[in-house]
């Protein structure tokens, strides 16, 4: 029998869930600052045309032109903008610093298109993105970050970032490199050997408390400590790797630019040359590892059983698909690292003081109460900000099994779309 992924990954349900009538989308093509071209949708009611508030999505990877947030701010009238960023669909190269360049572009361009208020709607990987993207948006420009985590220059200081005027966390997590340390697989020996296993940090060998999926577990403390000190170390040495790569192109570079190259060996310069322009990537086996997956005691809350992605997450954890898969030397360091990415929660929220919505979908299988939604909701500064529990909510807000229509999200959406009109009338 083959797994299995569920069916509601990026892609799937990221689109409008209910027929939109009277509504237009234009095609928005435009550069960012250093020339990356990038496309999104841009979304007015008939009746409003030319609305002066705008919701904007985006996600690092996820294609969120058709939201399903939505139809019910176009239906009050508001305007909304799918921002898909460079790396949609594809974040094996994603690095934040480039997306703040991106949502940078689509902040403009409404400005320009006579937008006047603009609400940052950050669902799942969208709300560290916005978050990061404030908290350089609201710096002076000399102090933005300058260099990526792998040491590239940002140009952050040289642009003009436009910050939003509220943020919303729809089930939004702290961050895509805090979620890699929650999931990565610690019991993996080699990175070129990914079947070789330490049986004392696997979570699903039965000799440290595993039971048949989907029996819920109860892991000791003793075994939770050192799994979880494991998963970081993985992490780290992981961090390591990557900045091996990196610094041989820069070794290289080095010597290629360096005085008397010209007078090396032929075969000698060939092979600077080769190891200056080399572009290694990294593949990252095995991380469909959280603990939350199989034992409800921790960060306890309605979810069933599984990940996001699967209900049987200790055989996904061996399949091709999962997070951070396939990435370049910088693509890790800046987005998937949680000891290294820039783009966390825990980094940029005490920046934002805008008003702020922190929506918790209970039956969320990878973003958790404690974990994630209470976190932000502690960190970030806003005077006007607001926490949400919704019990019955899956993290796109979909139809449970058994369920008919779009009830839950339409819920949510009328309290969201009452929220954003006491703050933001049309």
């Amino acid at each position: 029998m083959r797994l299995l992924s569920k069916t509601y990954w990026h892609g799937t349900q990221i689109r409008f869930r209910d027929p939109v009538e009277d509504v237009t989308g234009i095609s928005v093509a435009l550069d960012a600052a250093d020339g990356t071209r990038l496309r999104g949708v841009y979304w007015t009611s008939d009746s409003n045309p030319r609305p002066k508030v705008a919701v904007i999505a985006a996600h690092p990877r996820g294609d969120f032109s058709e939201h399903h947030a939505f139809p019910a701010f176009l239906k009050a009238g508001y305007a909304c903008m799918g921002a898909n960023m460079r790396n949609v669909n594809n974040d094996s190269d994603c690095q934040h610093e480039k997306l703040v360049v991106d949502i940078a572009a689509y902040m403009q361009w409404l400005k320009e298109n006579g937008v006047e208020k603009i609400i940052l709607l950050g669902n799942s990987g969208g709300g560290s993105l916005f978050s990061f993207y404030q908290s350089q948006a609201k710096a002076a420009p000399d102090d933005r970050i300058k260099f990526t985590p792998g040491g590239r220059p940002t140009g952050l200081n040289k642009m003009a970032l436009i910050p939003g005027d509220a943020i919303i966390y729809m089930a939004a997590h702290t961050g895509q490199g805090l979620i890699i340390n929650e999931v990565i697989d610690p019991s993996v020996v080699d990175e070129h050997d990914p079947l070789r296993t330490n049986p004392e940090f696997d979570m699903y060998d039965p000799e440290n408390g595993f039971k048949p999926a989907p029996e819920w577990v109860k892991y000791s403390p003793e075994f939770i400590e050192k799994f979880r000190k494991a998963q970081l170390a993985r992490v780290q040495r992981l961090d390591a790797v990557a900045h091996d790569w990196i610094n041989l192109s820069k070794d290289a570079a080095k010597i290629h630019g360096s005085e008397g190259f010209e007078d090396l060996p032929a075969e000698i310069q060939r092979r600077v040359m080769e190891r200056e322009a080399f572009e290694p990537v990294m593949v990252i086996y095995r991380t469909m590892a959280n603990l939350h997956y199989a034992d409800n005691t921790l960060d306890p809350s309605p979810r069933p059983y599984g990940s996001l992605i699967s209900p049987r997450p200790d055989l996904m954890n061996f399949q091709r698909f999962g997070f951070a898969r396939v990435m370049t030397p910088h693509g890790w360091l800046s987005t998937w690292s949680g000891l290294s990415s820039n783009a966390s929660i825990p980094k940029t929220g005490p920046s934002i003081t805008e008003p702020a919505v922190v929506i918790q979908a209970g039956k969320d299988l990878d973003v958790f109460p404690e974990t994630h939604s209470k976190l932000t909701f502690n960190t970030i500064q806003s005077a006007d900000k607001e926490y949400w529990d919704i019990p019955e909510a899956l993290h796109y807000f979909e139809p449970d099994e058994g369920d008919n229509g779009n009830e839950t999200l339409n819920r949510v959406m009328e309290r969201l779309v009452t929220w954003v009109r006491e703050r933001f009338p049309i």
